[in-house]
């Protein structure tokens, strides 16, 4: 019971990551005004909700969400939604690599292969040159995942040692991404802050991520940072969908080639240990 409890609130935690793609793009904000102003929220929301001990935060967990959350709203700024949240999730490999020597979770050949997707569907998406997809947008997608896969191991970690560790560690990951972003960008915020773009942003920080990561984090007690990253795939799989949706904003052939390589991958893995 616990595990499915787990899972269920990786699974809302991802739904309501998804919204993520549409409204980093429907918010006319640089990036960094974007990325600053969400994380002001969400650390707000931490401090006065959760009232953490900073004492206990992890300066390495810290670093990697700050670096997380950075380069992917700049990846969505410079690339498709959908080229963006899937070579985030790329880092969905790094993590079944790095799970075994951190946690000695067991790396099988289905694991292997379920890498090996991941990859091959990361070289289609950094290849594609479809409108509206850029090499730079591209390269911040795969640096995301990188630092994606680093914080979900790292969260793995701070959440077994308890869950206020690991509530200091993302506090401090959004202070540390809201001081980066708004001493850059703080004045496009100020002067571009409207009912749109300051109700998206309250979106983003409140519930995108403040709410996400607090499901996120409870889910990860009683479920493996493997598992966790593949739950956590109904996020790429929802997300372009919104963005095309509302924006009519469509990925190109060797992205979406690429991105069901990925995930068909990953849910032939989950369904083949079943």
């Amino acid at each position: 019971m616990p595990k499915i409890q787990g899972s269920a609130a990786i699974l809302l935690a991802a739904l309501l990551w998804s919204s993520g793609g549409l409204f980093i793009k429907w918010i006319p904000l640089p990036t960094l005004a974007v990325a600053g102003g969400r994380a002001t929220v969400t650390a707000l929301f931490y401090l006065l909700v959760l009232r953490p001990n900073l004492r206990l935060a992890r300066v390495s967990t810290a670093l990697a969400y700050a670096g997380m959350i950075l380069t992917f709203v700049a990846a969505n700024k410079q690339t498709t939604a959908a080229s963006a949240v899937l070579l985030q999730y790329t880092g969905t490999a790094w993590v079944l690599i790095a799970g075994y020597r951190l946690f000695g979770e067991r790396v099988t050949k289905i694991d292997v292969f379920a890498v090996l997707g991941c990859l091959g569907g990361m070289a289609l998406c950094l290849l594609d040159d479809t409108a509206g997809i850029t090499w730079q947008g591209n390269a911040l997608g795969a640096i995301s995942g990188v630092f994606f896969a680093i914080a979900v191991l790292l969260m793995r970690r701070d959440a077994q040692a308890g869950s206020a560790s690991a509530q200091a560690s993302i506090t401090l990951g959004n202070l540390l991404a809201a001081v980066f972003g708004l001493s850059l960008a703080g004045g496009d915020l100020i002067h571009g802050l409207t009912l749109q773009s300051g109700g998206g942003l309250l979106w983003l920080g409140l519930m995108q991520m403040g709410a996400a990561y607090l499901l996120f984090l409870r889910g990860l007690r009683t479920v493996t940072a493997s598992t966790a990253s593949l739950l956590s795939l109904l996020e790429p799989a929802v997300s372009p969908i919104w963005v095309w949706l509302g924006t009519g904003e469509r990925p190109g052939l060797a992205t979406m080639a690429g991105g069901a390589l990925m995930l068909g991958s990953l849910a032939a893995r989950a369904a083949l240990q079943r």
